[in-house]
């Protein structure tokens, strides 16, 4: 059965449409093939992007971890790299705190807290000690790592490896002393408290 055209009258089998009116400009055509057709020799798909240096792909990204643009590492959501004035005011902060216990109760306060990857002045100040290398909070060892070896290491040459630390954390990405390359650490802030666990 067939039915009549409504432009000529004819038959729709074989029956033409009018041309286009005057000044009618007809639309592009379509890029992309049709359902069930090969790809179409003219069209030519866009190269995937990649990251950028120093970020992760998103299916590289472990669930509850970003990639943190400044330093390019991966950390867990909730936290940020512990910015240069928040480290320097946890240096600082470490004198009054061993003033006021007394030193002997500054250092068992430590001891406790190293587990939690803490120092006292970190544990007051909101921040934790990060492991990129394992994703992990660092443990009592990698802290005596760094608290002991990496301090002895920053002050044996005294103000030549104190600058030597100072400049290396101020400078790099990753925002790490002597002390923390020695222990393969950083330093996180952590204000919601998501690494408490």
């Amino acid at each position: 059965m067939t039915f009549p055209d409504p432009y000529t009258g004819g038959s729709g089998q074989g029956a033409t449409q009018p041309p286009p009116a005057p000044g009618y400009d007809p639309p592009p055509a379509q890029q992309y093939p049709p359902a069930g057709q090969g790809y179409d020799p003219g069209f030519t798909a866009a190269p995937p992007v990649a990251p950028a240096p120093g970020q992760y792909p998103m299916a590289g990204v472990p669930q509850g971890m970003y990639a943190d643009p400044a330093s390019g590492l991966m950390i867990p959501d909730g936290t940020e790299l512990a910015s240069i004035g928040r480290r320097v005011g946890a240096y600082f902060l470490a004198i009054p705190l061993a003033v006021v216990t007394l030193g002997i109760g500054y250092v068992i306060w430590g001891l406790i807290v190293w587990g939690n990857g803490q120092t006292p002045a970190l544990q007051v100040l909101g921040m934790r000690v990060w492991r990129p290398e394992t994703n992990r909070v660092a443990g009592f060892w990698h802290m005596a790592l760094r608290e002991v070896v990496g301090r002895i290491a920053e002050g044996v040459l005294g103000p030549i490896t104190q600058i030597t630390s100072l400049v290396l954390f101020a400078s790099g990405r990753e925002r790490k002393s002597l002390h923390d390359h020695i222990a393969g650490t950083i330093v996180l802030r952590d204000p919601d408290k998501v690494l408490a666990s």
